[in-house]
């Protein structure tokens, strides 16, 4: 089968173009994004206040401080907002101007592109398939020592959908510090874990100030065109030099507005841990009777899967699945993925049948 061209996981648009079909008709299981969509809630109470787009928002966007203060059990003083944790990452990268950053593969890309507009340089830390992508802190430290002044993570790892615990987050902080090395991990797909109080690392600011922790209400929230994300650290001398060259408006009324009706919708937080948790089990649970998948243990909302047929790519089943209707993800172009790969995101029981009985077409 010919080669097609490289889709990112959102790119709805170019791959409804590229196969001639209805977007509407298509099923994203590549944006990792939550199915129950926006908030009912959320999106009743926008339409009712859609008056505040005739205010600035407030420069200091205190409300909304507090009230992911009291989400994240943070401090509201160590909290800075930005247009989406992609505008986040980009300042924090200028603000500390590391000269050499060590980041893990297979993961997030934007990270690199980041890096380089600054000159940085990438060391890599791959996580061998061999041991389901998991972290060797031995190994890891060694890496460390070879003069890097950054270390980004991202907890939920994507695309493996692995997780790093507190007590193994404390141990590489303590290991930074000693070396004048920050970090920034990256919680994204944090919420969708089914034991937060023991993956996340917002606790630990209060005890490492070489910690940025980054969030977001892209995936969890289902809210990408919102572009609202926030950042916690406990060094107040970083936070200072950020808010300098940061837009003093760089999330409008609006997103100010959402983030906070975002975050109190307890109702829709509770439905979304049960979907997924519920959702992930079963998947993986049929997923394992496929003999030519091997099924990477997901924490998160997405499954990374790896194809052990002879002569069946990647390419192939994304090929076949859109056909279908149903947009995975080609993982052919994430660093550190040898061999075939495919990651798909959790989404409403019938769809995620749809798709399992249509790799079970081509995979078996």
């Amino acid at each position: 089968m010919n080669k097609i061209p490289q889709f990112h996981g959102s790119d709805l648009e170019a791959v409804a173009e590229y196969f001639h079909l209805p977007q509407e008709e298509i099923i994203c299981f590549g944006a990792n994004v939550n199915p129950l969509g926006l908030s009912s809630n959320v999106k009743n109470k926008l339409a009712q206040n859609l008056d505040i787009i005739s205010s600035y928002p407030d420069r200091d966007y205190a409300s909304l401080k507090k009230k992911i203060a009291s989400y994240c059990h943070v401090s509201s003083q160590d909290i800075v907002v930005g247009n989406g944790c992609t505008e986040l990452i980009s300042l924090f990268i200028q603000v500390l101007n590391p000269k050499k950053v060590l980041l893990p593969i297979p993961s997030y890309s934007e990270y690199e592109k980041e890096i380089s507009l600054i000159g940085g340089k990438i060391e890599y830390f791959p996580l061998p398939a061999e041991n389901n992508f998991s972290f060797s802190l031995s190994n890891l430290y060694t890496s460390l020592e070879k003069d890097i002044d950054l270390f980004i993570l991202c907890n939920p790892n994507n695309p493996t959908s692995t997780t790093l615990y507190v007590e193994q987050l404390k141990n590489i902080l303590s290991f930074c510090k000693k070396r004048n090395i920050f970090v920034i991990i990256d919680e994204t797909y944090i919420e969708f874990v089914d034991n937060i109080t023991e993956t996340t690392a917002t606790p630990l600011i209060s005890l490492f100030d070489n910690l940025i922790v980054l969030r977001g209400v892209s995936k969890f929230f289902a809210a990408p065109g919102l572009r609202f994300g926030y950042g916690i650290t406990g060094n107040s001398t970083l936070l200072e030099k950020l808010n300098k060259i940061k837009n003093p408006w760089s999330l409008n009324s609006i997103g100010a507005y959402a983030g906070e009706l975002l975050l109190s919708d307890t109702d829709y937080i509770q439905k979304t841990h049960s979907l997924i948790s519920s959702e992930r089990k079963r998947i993986c649970k049929r997923l394992h009777t496929f003999p030519f998948i091997r099924v990477y243990e997901p924490t998160a909302n997405f499954i990374l899967l790896k194809l052990c047929k002879n002569n069946l790519t990647s390419n192939d089943v994304f090929v076949h699945a859109i056909k279908n209707g149903l947009m995975i993800r080609d993982c052919s172009t994430f660093t550190g993925l040898d061999g075939e790969f495919i990651r798909f995101c959790i989404m409403n029981p019938a769809d995620n049948d749809r798709l399992l009985n249509c790799l079970e077409e081509i995979c078996n």
